[in-house]
C-alpha cells in the first residue's frame, strides 16, 4: 500500500513538472527554483502573539469559531493517517480569515489615535470618538479590502478601497456592498499599494490600513498578524478535543505572507515547551505569483512579476518587510500551485462538502505537489502516521471560479 501512495505521488510529480516548464518559458521561474525546503525550521524560535487577541475577539458580538473538520477522504488522497480542515468560509458575517485580523489592527490603531495609552476602549467608545470623523483606505485583492470597509461601518467611519481592476465583478461588488468607495487600478497588486497609500496620506482625516509592511508602514500590518493568531487558538482546542496534541504538517496560503507569519509565530512561539512537538509548516503560493519561494532560494527578499490566476488575494509579487524574519527562519517548504492544480483542489474540497475559494484550496493543491516531491517529503518528516493540517482561507462567495 505504502509503495502504491509513493508510485502515485511520483506520476502526480512528473505531471506536475510536465506543466511547470511551460510557466517557465513564460519567463517567470525556472524549474529549479520552485520549490524550496528548509530542514533546521522546527528549532526557529519568535515571540507569539499576545494571549488577549482572542479574549477580544470573543467579546466581539457575531464571534464563533470556524469549523475543523476531518475528512477521512483527503487522508486517503494523500496517504496519512489523517487531515483536518480549518474552514475559514464565514468570519463575522463575511466570507473569508480577513476580519480577524483587520478588527484587532483597526481597534488598536483607534485606541492608539485617542492618546490615552493602556485604557481599554468599548466600541461604543471608540464608534462615538471616530464615527464620520476619520476614513480608512487600503489596497487589496477583494477579502482583505471588504473586511476593512465592513469594520469601517462597525465603527462609524468611512472607507475607500483601491483595487486591481483584473479582480472579479463578485469581489468589486462586494466591497461596495459594505458601504466603501472603490477605486479599480489598471496595474498589479504590487502597485495598487502606493497608490492607496498616496490618497491616505492625502487626507489629514485619513488612516491606511493595510495587510503588508514596508519600510516606514509596520505597526498596523503587525497587528493585522497579531489578529490572525485566533485562528491558531482555536485550532489548538479543536484539535485537542480530536485527541491531537500537536499536528504533523500544517499548509497555508501565502500571498505577501502576513498569515504565514502568523502561522510561524504560532508553531514557533517561545511560549511552547522546548521539548514539545512543533509541526512542519508549508507555504503554497501560485505558480505565477512565488515572491516567497523565490526569496527563500535566493536568501534575501526579493520581488517577481505576477500572472493572472484564480487565486486573486495570493496574487502578490514581494513579501511583507515584517514577514520576512520569520518566513526565512521558520518555514519548512515552500512550493508554487499550478491554476489547473488548484482549481481541481477546489472541485474536490466542494465534493466532500467543504466550502472553498481558490486561494483556500491552494492548502490542498500545495500538500499535493509538496508530497509528490519525494525529496521534500523527506524533508517534512511525512509518513502514514503523518495529520496535516489546511487552512482554508475563503469561501467559494468571495471568489468565484467562474
Amino acid at each position: 500500500m505504502v509503495k502504491a501512495r509513493a508510485a502515485h505521488a511520483a506520476r502526480m510529480w512528473l505531471r506536475w513538472c510536465s506543466r511547470a516548464v511551460v510557466s517557465a518559458n513564460n519567463g517567470f521561474m525556472t524549474l529549479s527554483k520552485q520549490w524550496y525546503a528548509n530542514q533546521a525550521a522546527r528549532s526557529f524560535r519568535t515571540s507569539p502573539a499576545p494571549r488577549e487577541v482572542l479574549a477580544f475577539h470573543q467579546a466581539v458580538p457575531g464571534y464563533s469559531p470556524t469549523r475543523l473538520k476531518e475528512s477521512p477522504e483527503l487522508a486517503a488522497d494523500l496517504g496519512v493517517a489523517k487531515v483536518f480542515v480549518k474552514e475559514e468560509s464565514e468570519r463575522f458575517g463575511l466570507p473569508a480569515f480577513k476580519m480577524v485580523g483587520v478588527l484587532w489592527s483597526i481597534y488598536r490603531a483607534l485606541s492608539a489615535r485617542t492618546g490615552e495609552v493602556g485604557r481599554t476602549w468599548s466600541f461604543d467608545e471608540l464608534a462615538d470618538t471616530f464615527g464620520g470623523k476619520l476614513a480608512l483606505y487600503c489596497a487589496t485583492d477583494g477579502n482583505h479590502g471588504r473586511a476593512v470597509a465592513h469594520t469601517a461601518a462597525l465603527f462609524g467611519l468611512s472607507a475607500h478601497v483601491f483595487v486591481p481592476s483584473t479582480i472579479s465583478e463578485a469581489a468589486k461588488n462586494g466591497i461596495r456592498g459594505e458601504g466603501a468607495e472603490l477605486t479599480e487600478v489598471q496595474a498589479p497588486y504590487d502597485d495598487v499599494v502606493p497608490r492607496a497609500d498616496a490618497a491616505a496620506a492625502a487626507d489629514p482625516d485619513g488612516q491606511l490600513v493595510q495587510d503588508t509592511a514596508w519600510e516606514g508602514y509596520e505597526q498596523i500590518p503587525a497587528w493585522i498578524v497579531e489578529g490572525y493568531s485566533t485562528i491558531f487558538r482555536e485550532l489548538d482546542t479543536q484539535l485537542e478535543d480530536a485527541g491531537v496534541t500537536c499536528p504533523d504538517v500544517v499548509v497555508t496560503p501565502c500571498g505577501v505572507g502576513s498569515l504565514l507569519q502568523a502561522t510561524v509565530a504560532h508553531y514557533r512561539g517561545d511560549d511552547r515547551p522546548v521539548d514539545s512537538l512543533r509541526p512542519s509548516l508549508l507555504s503554497a503560493e501560485p505558480l505565477d505569483a512565488g515572491c516567497l519561494v523565490e526569496s527563500l532560494n535566493a536568501g534575501g527578499r526579493v520581488s517577481v512579476e505576477t500572472g493572472s490566476t484564480h487565486m486573486a488575494g495570493l496574487n502578490c509579487g514581494t513579501v511583507s518587510t515584517i514577514a520576512w524574519p520569520l518566513l526565512s527562519g521558520g518555514v519548512d517548504a515552500a512550493v508554487l500551485v499550478p491554476e489547473n492544480e488548484d482549481i481541481a483542489a477546489v472541485n474536490r474540497l466542494d465534493e466532500l462538502g467543504f466550502d472553498s475559494g481558490p486561494c483556500g484550496a491552494a492548502s490542498l493543491a500545495g500538500v499535493h505537489v509538496a508530497f509528490a516531491n519525494a525529496e521534500l517529503r523527506e524533508s517534512m518528516g511525512v509518513s502514514e502516521d503523518s495529520v496535516v493540517v489546511l487552512l482554508s482561507t475563503e469561501s467559494r462567495e468571495a471568489n468565484p471560479l467562474d
